[in-house]
């Protein structure tokens, strides 16, 4: 790699990282989601002429953007080995579609929408809540599964004990699983206990039972399992960028490796004049 190429990494590289332009970058993602919101409603056509304006000029400025971090990369292609960044290039390639005179009118007005979505990789703490959010899902998909199996057997008791009272609300197992979201959300669910309480006086307890595993014990499951990646995502996070404990942790183990590797060199330099030494002798 040349010296002029060096400098004008090293030159991308300051402006990548300066506070000024990450600022900057962060208003014009807020003003371009702002401008959609604009285009939402009905104004006059000298404002829309304005707001097409306003859009180029956005996304000249995404696409300048882009630039200045892939070359400010070491190399190239460890710009695409980050998610977020792979997610900013296909927005701001998509982005340069034109609105108005391509087929895919709907399509590229909708992926201008996730440019706000932009957002949230130029923020750190932004993008761990997203990572920890997506890591999250897998182990939340067992609890929902859970949940499915508890709502299928009160909606199946639910049907069988109340179809009677009311068929609207209990006239089949999937019907009683939709009025049990209802009574798990709170969503007037009094109304519906009071309803076969009537007929049931000890019917509170299939209520009160259910709300009790599903909005109290599933929902801190769901919680718990949120919390537990997010706190896994910080450490990560704090690792690569050496902040926090984990960060320190991170840094004395690399440097002991090192140590531990200049130990076994010097062993080895030790070991090799003993025999030479001794071979002498």
């Amino acid at each position: 790699m040349s010296v002029e190429t060096m400098d004008l990494k090293a030159r991308f590289l300051a402006i990548r990282s300066n506070k000024i332009f990450e600022m900057t970058v962060m208003a014009i993602i807020i003003i371009s989601a702002m401008m959609i919101g604009a285009a939402t409603y009905d104004i006059s056509p000298a404002w829309l002429n304005i707001l097409k304006f306003f859009d180029i000029a956005v996304t000249v400025f995404f696409l300048v953007e882009l630039l200045i971090r892939m070359v400010a990369e070491e190399k190239f292609r460890n710009f695409f080995k980050k998610g977020w960044n792979i997610f900013d290039f296909i927005i701001v390639t998509v982005s340069l579609v034109p609105v108005e005179e391509s087929e895919v009118v709907l399509l590229a007005r909708l992926l201008r929408v996730f440019r706000a979505l932009r957002l949230v990789s130029m923020v750190p703490e932004l993008r761990i809540l997203m990572d920890a959010l997506v890591k999250a899902i897998p182990r939340i998909g067992y609890v929902v599964i859970l949940m499915f199996i508890i709502f299928y057997i009160y909606g199946a008791i639910g049907s069988f004990w109340f179809e009677k009272i009311n068929p609207v609300l209990w006239g089949d197992v999937t019907i009683s699983m939709l009025t049990l979201f209802r009574v798990a959300t709170f969503e007037d669910w009094t109304d519906v206990m009071y309803e076969t309480m009537l007929v049931y006086p000890y019917s509170w307890a299939f209520y009160l039972t259910f709300i009790f595993l599903t909005a109290f014990v599933f929902l801190n499951m769901m919680i718990g399992v949120v919390l537990d990646v997010m706190q896994q995502e910080h450490e990560n996070y704090n690792r690569e960028e050496g902040k926090g404990e984990a960060g320190e942790v991170h840094w004395i183990k690399e440097h002991t490796a090192e140590m531990e590797k200049r130990l076994e060199r010097m062993e080895d330099m030790l070991l090799q004049m003993t025999e030479k030494k001794d071979g002498r002798q």
